[in-house]
């Protein structure tokens, strides 16, 4: 092997590059990963949310190519998924269950990165958040585990009542895995809002039982026709905009719950009414990321079927294209997950790539 491999750099939202970085070195405890896939993810697009440049992409699916001294629970060969971020134990937020809000997860990072050919996991990663893929998980699905678990790790901070009416604002990739999962969650009417029919028509496939197109109709009244004249009991927000978040509260029942799926960009105010924010006893919710419990839970849902992960991988990419397929990602038209390969994509795939 090589001490040397490829790599797509961001250097901004219009410049990705393909350049030659060295392979990371492992030390005791620590694993060499050669990539198999890697998804890209819509926060990538979000200007003030990252610094360049960087490697991109952070949710790749691996193969063991080196083992570190003194590990023992995985040998080369073995296809794992490590979680980009992971926390602590011993920390005053981490006892409290916030693992993702200590500061402690956000210098937790794969070396150098998802879209490059190998990448090195530490041995926090490994003690937190690295898990053995079993053959029923592809390397596509794979590539949904961080993102998924993400939406799942949110779903339950929602307070899903079984029966419950369950509204989702945008419905890009973390948008269909909000619909999709939210049955699991107890929900019953699962309803999709976005101003793509294209989008819509998707979110019917991974579970919407309703959609409304707010360009088209008013999406208070719709929600009310079909929802026995109330609003939603849990509405979900994924677009990070002031007019989607007024939408959303809007379509909130009295007594319900409001849950924040997306950040705005800093210094981005959300006024509202004090009157009602009392009387109407709306509990809203956010939640960053996803910990190492609520990755535990995607695999297992996956493993067990219950998800359909790659029917949500839209577009496929070899590295050498890394460009097209972030201008595709920013673009956020008709695609939901696209996927890099960095050693290339394999020919059982060629035939679904960029369509």
């Amino acid at each position: 092997m090589s001490n040397m491999m490829k790599a797509a750099i961001q250097y901004a939202i219009d410049d990705i590059r393909i350049e030659e970085r060295p392979v990371p070195e492992i030390g005791p405890g620590e694993l060499l990963l050669k990539t198999r896939a890697c998804g890209l993810c819509g926060g990538e697009t979000m200007a003030w949310y990252k610094t360049e440049p960087k490697v991109l992409g952070h949710e790749p699916s691996g193969e063991v190519v080196e083992v570190g001294a003194g590990v023992t629970d995985y040998k080369i060969g073995d296809r794992v998924f490590v979680n980009h971020h992971v926390g602590r134990v011993d920390s005053h937020l981490s006892r409290r269950g916030h693992f993702t809000r200590d500061p402690f997860y956000k210098t937790m990072k794969l070396d150098p990165g998802g879209v490059c050919e190998y990448f090195r996991v530490t041995a926090q990663h490994l003690a937190m958040d690295t898990h053995k893929l079993p053959d029923s998980i592809s390397d596509e699905a794979a590539v949904t585990i961080e993102p998924w678990s993400c939406v799942l790790s949110g779903l339950k901070r929602c307070m899903i009542q079984p029966g419950d009416t369950v509204a989702v604002v945008g419905a890009g990739f973390m948008g269909q895995g909000f619909v999709h999962l939210a049955p699991l969650f107890g929900a019953g009417k699962v309803v999709a809002l976005d101003f793509s029919d294209w989008r819509l028509e998707k979110a019917k496939f991974f579970g919407a039982t309703h959609t409304i197109n707010p360009k088209t109709e008013d999406a208070v009244e719709a929600m009310r026709a079909l929802n026995n004249g109330r609003l939603a009991d849990t509405v979900i927000v994924i677009a990070p905009f002031p007019s989607a978040w007024d939408q959303a509260l809007a379509l909130t029942e009295v007594g319900g719950c409001l849950h924040l799926g997306a950040p705005m960009p800093p210094d981005t105010d959300w006024v509202q009414s004090g009157h009602k924010a009392y009387f109407d006893q709306i509990t809203i919710t956010s939640r960053y990321s996803s910990d190492h419990t609520d990755t535990y839970s995607y695999i297992r849902l996956l493993e067990a079927g219950r998800i359909k992960a790659e029917e949500a991988i839209s577009h496929r990419f070899d590295i050498n294209d890394s460009a097209e397929a972030f201008k595709m990602l920013v673009e956020a038209e008709k695609s939901l997950k696209i996927v890099v390969y960095p050693h290339g994509i394999p020919d059982s795939k060629k035939e679904q790539a960029h369509a």
